[in-house]
């Protein structure tokens, strides 16, 4: 069973930072994608961004972005410790959310959320003005 556990998330001000964690158990999938959604309250779930690799330990990787956060959003990934990373920077207002992590374990890449198998629990992210 796959888990996926969020952590990260508070309150910050315009122009700051924070950076979101998933901490995934998910077994010996060689190819899989992790994927970074948010809602905001009374709007639909939107992509954000999405890492994909091959391979187990030193797989190569590749980052997609959505256009609203290009630029300023960063995902990674640390093998060691099965996390990947969501870095958010020059945080606006609307960015405020609840952010999931959620996973492909055919390691789609795909900024549909009925496509990923496996959600986190969320964390929320609010940007104050």
């Amino acid at each position: 069973q796959v888990q996926l556990v969020e952590s990260g998330g508070g309150l910050v001000q315009a122009g700051g930072s924070l950076r979101l964690s998933c901490a995934a158990s998910i077994g010996r999938f060689s190819t899989y994608t992790v994927g970074w959604f948010r809602q905001a309250p009374g709007k639909e779930r939107e992509f954000v961004a999405a890492i994909r690799w091959t391979g187990s330990w030193s797989g190569t990787s590749s980052e997609y972005y959505a256009d609203s956060v290009k630029g300023r959003f960063t995902a990674s990934r640390d093998n060691a410790k099965n996390t990947v990373y969501l870095q958010m920077d020059s945080l606006k207002p609307e960015d405020t959310a609840v952010y999931y992590c959620a996973m492909n374990r055919m390691g789609a890449v795909t900024a549909t959320s009925d496509e990923y198998d496996y959600w986190g629990q969320g964390t929320q992210v609010t940007v104050s003005s």
